[in-house]
């Protein structure tokens, strides 16, 4: 039996990660149960990750998967549970026809996604503007919700307390607007791009790291581009 609390955080985590695929930062999932401090979040996950409701992956740092939840003893349908295995796919953007084979050993046609990896993206200090592709990888189509994609390799820690590691693949939806608290590409003064967290601060706009270690950046306006939202992440083992 789960108190009030546990159950509540267990569910913003999973709900999180269906949306994403990316756990939440401590500062959100505070927020979320309106608690004043990391520490209550930190027992919370202890006592989940005790009774086999989540597990915190090794070597990194607050990465969480949903194992189950309270009304279910199977694993939980998270968007880290989907299991999938990138691959480079030479051809045309959007649906491509790729080959898997079933459990019975079954050749099977679905189709997939082909998203061209656009170069590197920092999650740190900002670096040049988006590369020419480079090549593509496949993801289901339904790990992704509707629209137009591009993917950019991670490169820096700024963003490892929302979940993204260095040399990670993130997902991006191309669109020209996003809301508070939304995980970004966002172009400054057209010359370079990064991944940040957005925040809009009156007329202004905050590009705000998930790493204590970074500053947050304030801009005006005219100075920065969103050229798309994070949806999902790719993660090599």
């Amino acid at each position: 039996m789960l108190t009030r609390k546990q159950s509540e955080l267990l569910r913003f985590i999973h709900e999180r990660l269906k949306e994403t695929g990316v756990p939440p930062s401590f500062d959100e999932m505070k927020d979320a149960l309106f608690l004043r401090s990391k520490s209550g979040i930190h027992r919370l996950i202890i006592a989940l990750e005790e009774r086999g409701f989540i597990r915190r992956l090794p070597n990194r740092a607050r990465a969480l998967e949903v194992l189950r939840l309270p009304d279910s003893s199977t694993p939980a349908d998270s968007g880290r549970s989907k299991r999938f295995a990138p691959s480079v796919i030479e051809g045309t953007l959007g649906r491509v026809r790729a080959w898997v084979q079933s459990d019975a050993g079954d050749d099977l046609e679905r189709s997939a996604i082909a998203i061209p990896v656009m170069g590197r993206i920092a999650a740190g200090t900002p670096i040049a503007a988006l590369q020419n592709r480079s090549h593509t990888i496949s993801l289901p189509p339904d790990m992704l919700p509707p629209g137009d994609y591009y993917a950019l390799e991670v490169r820096g820690d700024s963003m490892i307390d929302a979940g993204i590691f260095d040399n990670d693949t993130v997902v991006i939806r191309k669109q020209d607007t996003a809301e508070t608290g939304d995980i970004v590409v966002a172009l400054i003064d057209d010359e370079e791009a990064t991944l940040k967290r957005l925040r809009k601060r009156g007329a202004s706009i905050a590009l705000e790291a998930a790493n204590p270690a970074y500053e947050t950046r304030i801009f005006g306006p005219d100075r920065v581009r969103i050229q798309g939202k994070l949806v999902n992440l790719v993660r090599k083992y």
